[in-house]
């Protein structure tokens, strides 16, 4: 009878304890649900943007031919349309600028994700 007396203030605190667990997991999923494939996909443009700027350098092509490649490659890996590419010819290598912003919704809050990455040739590729 008189443990029952002492424990009488904390029923349901397990539970709470749970459903704030469980809130806390369910903000964390959704968090990287809307992070995740764009970081994913900025990850890989990365890498696009460096291997246009190398096959671009390695086979004597324009910079408007590196230029387009990117602009296609920037619309199939969720960029805006409105991103920047910068694509310029120096000293026999090739530099790719591109720079955009998109926002991500999160609880509460409105994440702006910036991408901005310079890709440059490598100089034992070049055919001058």
């Amino acid at each position: 009878m008189r443990r029952s007396l002492n424990r009488s203030g904390e029923q349901g605190g397990s539970r709470l304890s749970f459903l704030i667990t469980l809130l806390i997991i369910a903000v964390a999923a959704y968090i990287a649900y809307q992070f995740v494939p764009i970081a994913y996909h900025a990850s890989i443009l990365k890498d696009s943007m460096q291997q246009a700027v190398d096959v671009g350098v390695a086979t004597g092509k324009s910079p408007d031919w590196v230029r387009t490649r990117l602009r296609s490659e920037a619309d199939d890996h969720g960029a805006p349309p409105d991103a920047l590419i910068n694509v310029q010819q120096r000293d026999g290598r090739i530099e790719a600028h591109m720079r955009w912003t998109r926002e991500i919704p999160l609880p509460g809050y409105i994440y702006q994700y910036n991408f901005d990455h310079v890709a440059k040739s490598n100089s034992l590729l070049s055919t001058q």
